[in-house]
């Protein structure tokens, strides 16, 4: 039979590693929220997953390369609150996505807006609405 003691220590140990996960995992610092970068492509996919969805999408650079970029989102339970279905974006639809891009230079980032291709624009309404600094261009590599 295990003391009370015991007991007590190991549930604090648990508790303990699980607020250090759950700690890291919703760290932004990847990601430089001082920037905003607009990519122009075409939906590859959208990936309805827990614990974040994501949008792949594929742009095409000034000499017709075309790159994949990964956009992080929130998760699909926010999502739903926030109008969104996981039909909203679709393969080969054509969209402008705003993100704040990753820190080390690869080709992703974090969820600003989508311009759909009706024109309806969507915004993470849990971001600041501040007017946006200047968008950069995707880097060209």
């Amino acid at each position: 039979m295990r003391s009370p003691r015991r007991v007590r220590i190991g549930a604090l140990v648990l508790a303990a590693a699980l607020s250090g996960a759950a700690g890291a995992h919703h760290s932004f610092a990847m990601f430089d929220r001082d920037k905003e970068v607009v990519l122009v492509g075409t939906v590859l996919e959208f990936q309805w997953t827990n614990p974040h969805a994501f949008i792949e999408v594929n742009v095409a650079d000034d000499k017709g390369n075309v790159q994949k970029w990964s956009v992080e989102m929130n998760s699909p339970n926010n999502l739903t609150r926030q109008g969104w279905k996981s039909k909203t974006l679709k393969p080969g639809d054509k969209v402008s996505v705003t993100m704040n891009p990753l820190r080390d230079g690869k080709r992703g980032g974090l969820f600003v807006a989508v311009t759909l291709p009706d024109g309806k624009v969507i915004k993470d309404p849990t971001r600041r609405q501040a007017p946006p600094p200047e968008p950069e261009v995707a880097p060209q590599t």
